[in-house]
């Protein structure tokens, strides 16, 4: 297939072009920087495009049999509008150029539940904080984003993880629909079952939460971590 993968050079987006590249596919990798994107292939087309521009996102779209995007910014307290700015370029070029299949990457805090794996801490300290202060915007453009493709007509599939971290590989990892007991996804395992959406019809027109358990950190172990990140 050609897969063109918007948000291609942040980190999931990176990983996703990697394994759709080694699956075999041709990618179309999307970019605002082109000149920054590190990987090379014979089956590779770095494109350079700004979701908010729709001429752009149309252009990137033509020929594409499936859609998979990576979007996302850091959280701000500021106004956010990436998430449904960009499907909405993102649909409309499908729609031009015939293009059926999308999955986008959400968050399970797009629609906050409680985690049977989470605990007093998660469950009602951290999420109802986080959703209700630093990732307020971003929430709630990612809910824009969702209701707008559930009204768009398309084959589409919204992925949701839980707290991202960092891993060396592709695990066994759980799809549950709408939500999921797991509160961590590995960005490997995200890639990877954002690229299994691409052929597999189980969740189309859905959301499916996704969730990695081995090698997982702790919430104290992810805490700290964020606490004593550097830029």
């Amino acid at each position: 297939m050609r897969i063109v993968v918007f948000g291609a050079n942040g980190p999931t987006g990176r990983l996703l072009t990697g394994q759709a590249l080694a699956a075999g596919h041709h990618v179309a990798a999307v970019t605002r920087r082109p000149a920054e994107f590190p990987v090379t292939h014979e089956r590779l087309d770095v494109v350079e495009a700004d979701a908010y521009d729709a001429r752009a996102v149309d252009r990137a779209v033509e020929g594409a049999d499936v859609v998979l995007s990576t979007l996302g910014v850091p959280f701000t307290r500021k106004p956010v509008t990436i998430y449904s700015d960009g499907i909405r370029n993102i649909t409309a070029a499908m729609v031009r150029h015939g293009v059926k299949r999308v999955a986008v990457v959400s968050s399970s805090a797009a629609e906050p539940h409680h985690h049977a794996d989470g605990g007093f801490l998660l469950n009602r300290v951290l999420q109802p904080l986080i959703t209700a202060t630093i990732g307020k915007t971003t929430y709630a453009d990612m809910r824009r984003m969702e209701e707008f493709l559930r009204g768009s007509g398309l084959d589409w599939t919204v992925m949701r993880p839980s707290g991202l971290f960092d891993a060396p590989g592709v695990t066994d990892y759980e799809l549950h629909e709408d939500q999921a007991p797991g509160v961590f996804t590995s960005r490997t395992d995200l890639a990877a079952s954002l690229l299994e959406q691409a052929a597999d019809t189980r969740f189309v027109r859905k959301a499916a939460a996704v969730t990695t358990s081995e090698g997982a950190p702790t919430l104290f172990q992810l805490l700290r971590r964020e606490a004593f990140k550097r830029d």
